[in-house]
């Protein structure tokens, strides 16, 4: 069964840095789309990055400051946060799913897509 594990997050101070990773078990990120995503309590789960076919999406927010990658073994992928904020403080979560129409739309509409995995989560604690 595939299986989507992230680690890396943590608890810093504002305008510091934090690298998340996604493991993959029983699954490849080769094809379809793969990204972060993060949610508060009482709030919806809100894109932050997505890759798809080497291209790259990011929301507003975080345009500028965070990076996504992936490893040449299409294995892990990797969120790079710098100049952290206290609002970018929530819990992240990896997804992927194999087939989807674009890295665009897997960011705003993750849950259209029927068989999308997702990890656990890491919490990311940002203070002023």
């Amino acid at each position: 069964q595939a299986q989507l594990v992230e680690s890396g997050g943590g608890s810093v101070q504002a305008g510091g840095s934090l690298e998340l990773s996604c493991s993959a078990s029983e699954y490849e990120f080769k094809i379809g789309c793969m990204g972060w995503f993060r949610q508060t309590p009482g709030t919806t789960r809100d894109g932050v990055a997505a890759f798809e076919g080497g291209s790259t999406y990011y929301a507003d927010s975080v345009k500028g400051r965070f990076t996504i990658s992936l490893d040449n073994a299409k294995t892990t992928l990797t969120l790079q946060l710098s100049t952290l904020k206290p609002e970018d403080t929530a819990m992240y979560y990896c997804a992927a799913v194999d087939r989807c129409t674009s890295g665009r739309s897997f960011l705003k509409f993750p849950d259209i897509y029927p068989t999308t995995i997702w990890g656990q989560g890491t919490q990311v604690t940002v203070s002023s």
